[in-house]
């Protein structure tokens, strides 16, 4: 099964410098950015895998993806370089 990766350095390949200041200089970023990460790791795992999930399960975890994506990147926009 062909999964996209949706890490936010392919989601945002614009803000590469503003994602690794905020990481390092950002502890409320950083937190949401690694709660993103290991949340979009499992969804692709699942997918990849074609593992036993219940639908709703899965469509859970990918809203919460979509949020933690939405409030990193309004972070980003904001963050000035």
């Amino acid at each position: 099964m062909n999964v996209d990766h949706h890490d936010l350095h392919h989601e945002f390949p614009e803000f590469a410098t503003s994602i690794h200041a905020l990481k390092v200089g950002d502890k409320h970023f950083a937190k949401l950015f690694d709660e993103y990460h290991a949340l979009t790791s499992s969804v692709e795992a699942i997918e990849v895998k074609d593992s036993p999930v219940a639908d709703a399960t899965l469509e859970t975890m990918k809203l919460r993806r979509v949020r933690l994506k939405d409030e990193l990147y309004t972070m980003l926009k904001a963050h000035k370089v």
